[in-house]
């Protein structure tokens, strides 16, 4: 390793991208951009834990049983085995790096295993109820200590450099990345000889999600951008239980109630419609599903939009009260603490919950070690589609994930000799100027944000999404001239990204003519006998949207 070698670039800051960096950094120079505060990612606000398959009561197949299970028949079998089979030592691996989990001196490890819903058996270890937040603080203090790892927040990748920004005539390859610094406006463009997407989801395209304001698809957007293959974006996982504030509360924002407190006893009930947070005692999630509040997230979602629509509800009831105040307290205090400043004592009273957009089951299409389909770019962690999670992501099986496949891409990116990495062009800004109007852009995402709500959410229909793609066309001409006419700015880029990813989630929904896992069609309720993974290309002739309507116009005629 010589300093004029170009660094491997990992673009985000999460567990995914930490990992890679970590296991990168023995041989390799590695620079992690963050595009907002290197806290500020998803991985912090991650409660539930981590899979581990090691209790004596566990096996491998048994795990692959139930992610199998909760994925609905899309889940690729050499996927979740590779994963499940690296579990154990994924977690001894984060023990020694000083995650301070839970610990039980009876437990594997000596740690305290819970259960979340889908599992058959107790196999999630966890730090109390703040999982990723006690594992990004020790990941990140190792990697800002590593004399190999430059960290550098603030930064936003703007697009790859490929190929054919070089005007070469040649396969296309990826050799570096365009990147906004946000405090001087200023666009650098960064060789490397590797690029590592690690960015996380695309739940900030809903209106209603659990998941930070960093969460806008960018690395599935920049990779499509590219010309990679994207897969199984109809799959949003909507989580349950996210806790409900009125309309114009300070902390509206979705917080998390994580389905562990479900898997120690906690209670979906109805609420009395006359008062609201009150409840009439009535428990419905027995007659969706004979596992009741441990069925897979997708039915505990569908089960309370049912009910609400039903009963003209705006959220349903979590009750805990059973589990007692010391035991709340000892095992989920950062919900305890949060309700309570909401005035809600957990350990008394119900918690009003709704369901909120959470979890990007698709992504770009890599295999087990994070290759794309173009050479010098890999993908990890929720940006990136393995097959692992299916139509619907098994709990904290991606956490897991991450920490498997942080290191085998690690592994395979230092086992890779570098191309020869050409002058690359500098960012041309000469015709363009200062945006006039930024409430254009706000406006804009909101509208976005709110019709793939309305029409892209839990339960969908083939009108709704037509009329979704057809506004999100306009959207996306709109945002076009704003990125050929305007400096850059990180809104002007998320907006971009977001219409990017909503596209695809739009048609991706509009080529799956069934209900299956995440994806439920009131014009196509049943499920079918073999399905496969929606996998959208980008061919010069054509796009997405044209695609998914041939696709449609085709089944329409069959």
């Amino acid at each position: 390793m010589t300093n004029t070698e170009p660094s491997v670039i990992i673009i985000g800051a999460g567990l995914a991208g930490l990992c890679t960096a970590l296991h990168l950094a023995a041989t390799h120079r590695v620079v992690v951009l963050a595009k907002r505060g290197l806290h500020e990612g998803a991985t912090a606000w991650a409660q539930g834990g981590i899979v581990g398959v090691l209790g004596t009561d566990d096996s491998v197949g048994a795990h692959m049983r139930d992610t199998q299970d909760a994925g609905a028949g899309l889940v690729d079998e050499h996927a979740a085995r590779f994963i499940s089979e690296r579990s154990a030592a994924a977690i001894e691996w984060l023990v020694q790096q000083g995650v301070p989990f839970t610990g039980d001196p009876t437990g594997p490890l000596g740690l305290h295993l819970t259960r979340e819903s889908g599992h058959g058996v107790r196999r999630i270890a966890h730090a109390a109820d703040a999982t990723g937040k006690a594992v990004h603080e020790v990941l990140l203090e190792r990697a800002a200590a590593h004399p190999n790892i430059t960290l550098r927040e603030r930064v936003m990748a703007v697009d790859l450099v490929m190929s054919h920004h070089l005007g070469r005539v040649e396969p296309p390859r990826c050799y570096g990345v365009r990147a906004l610094d946000i405090a001087s406006g200023r666009v650098e463009t960064l060789a490397a000889s590797a690029v590592v997407l690690a960015t996380g989801g695309v739940g900030k395209v809903y209106r209603y999600t659990t998941n930070p304001d960093t969460a806008t698809g960018d690395g599935i957007a920049m990779a499509w951008r590219a010309g990679c293959r994207v897969a199984n974006m109809e799959f949003i996982q909507f989580h349950p239980t996210c806790l409900y504030c009125p309309s114009g509360h300070p902390q509206e924002r979705g917080f998390l109630i994580t389905e562990a407190l479900r898997g120690e006893g906690a209670r979906l009930l109805l609420p009395d419609s006359t008062t609201g947070n009150a409840t009439d005692g009535t428990r419905f999630m027995p007659t969706h599903d004979a596992r009741a509040e441990l069925a897979p997230r997708d039915i505990v979602a569908r089960a309370i939009d049912f009910e609400m629509k039903k009963h003209g509800l705006d959220h349903v009831l979590l009750d805990a009260t059973a589990l007692g105040e010391s035991f709340l307290k000892a095992h989920f205090p950062t919900i305890h603490a949060r309700c309570l400043a909401l005035g809600i004592d957990i350990a008394r009273e119900p918690i009003p919950v709704v369901p909120a957009a959470h979890y990007t089951c698709g992504g770009v299409v890599t295999d087990l070690v994070g290759r794309c389909d173009v050479p010098g770019l890999y993908a990890v962690g929720e940006a990136a589609c393995t097959g692992l999670h299916g139509a619907n992501r098994l709990a904290s099986n991606s956490p897991l994930e991450c920490v498997v496949l942080g290191r085998s891409c690690a592994e395979h990116v230092a086992a890779t000799a570098p191309a020869p990495c050409p002058a690359l062009p500098a960012w041309d800004e000469n015709q363009v100027e200062d945006a006039d109007e930024q409430v254009v852009i706000s406006h804009n995402r909101d509208e976005l944000r709110l019709l793939m709500w309305n029409y892209v959410g839990i339960v969908r229909t083939t009108r709704r999404l037509e009329r979704a793609l057809r506004r999100i066309t306009l959207l996306r001409e709109e945002i076009h001239d704003c990125y050929a006419s305007f400096r850059v700015t990180r809104d002007l880029l998320e907006l971009r990204n977001l219409v990017e990813c909503a596209e695809l989630v739009v048609c991706s929904g509009l080529m799956r003519c069934e209900s299956r896992g995440l994806h439920s069609s009131r014009d196509f309720p049943g499920t079918l006998p073999v399905s496969f993974p929606t996998v959208l290309s980008r061919p010069a002739r054509s796009s997405p949207r044209q695609d998914a309507q041939a696709r449609l116009r085709n089944t329409r005629i069959e």
